[in-house]
């Protein structure tokens, strides 16, 4: 079994990009903001990228490490993940997480408005942080490459910001009608997406599939 990608700027920008998934987080952006000022909803875009960008980085750094320690195959990690994603993912189909956002609590600060369901699961959800970790494995990349994937997540999230800003223009045209029959829509993909990767994981478990990309 191998677990391994290939070493490459724009191959592995690419990786992140689709990974992270911005379309589908937009509409979950859009919720946690209903209802704020532009200049608000833009703080809470912001503390979003950073607290994505310190749990993406603290899984590059020491994700590798910490799955080693407790004797956790990347597999099984990869099948816990994806139960969560899908069970995000269903939130979102079924409406539960439009309720959750319009029932939070008038004192709820932006930066707990970041924190759930943005950043985590939105952003920095367990594909995201799979994928990290195996784009910086300690046994193939240097640290100058696990700096460069570092940058490359920057700027993915960088890029992110931009469309969190733009968005919030999207919302005069949609309304929130228009906010919630999205996030169903996506909450699809999402759940596809978990699922996809619950399949890969119980074949990798099981030695009937390898994790490798080329």
């Amino acid at each position: 079994m191998t677990t391994s990608f290939e070493h490459d700027f724009l191959y592995e920008f690419v990786t992140l990009f689709v990974i992270l998934d911005p379309v589908a987080s937009v509409p979950i952006f859009l919720l946690a903001t209903a209802g704020l000022a532009r200049k608000d909803a833009l703080r809470v875009a912001l503390y979003a990228v950073l607290i994505s960008f310190g749990v993406l980085f603290l899984a590059i750094a020491g994700g590798q490490f910490l799955l080693t320690a407790l004797h956790i195959p990347m597999p099984a990690f990869q099948l816990a993940g994806s139960l969560v994603l899908l069970l995000f993912g269903l939130k979102m189909v079924l409406g539960t997480l439009i309720e959750e956002a319009r029932s939070l609590p008038a004192d709820y600060t932006l930066f707990e408005r970041a924190v759930y369901p943005l950043a985590i699961p939105g952003i920095a959800g367990a594909g995201a942080i799979l994928t990290v970790v195996l784009l910086t494995d300690n046994n193939t990349r240097s640290v100058a490459e696990q700096a460069i994937t570092s940058g490359e997540l920057a700027l993915c999230l960088l890029i992110f910001f931009c469309m969190y800003a733009m968005a919030t223009q999207l919302f005069r045209f949609l309304g929130r009608s228009g906010i919630e029959i999205i996030t169903r829509v996506f909450g699809l993909v999402v759940a596809s997406i978990a699922v996809n990767g619950l399949i890969t994981a119980i074949k990798l478990s099981f030695g009937l599939a390898t994790l490798a990309t080329h």
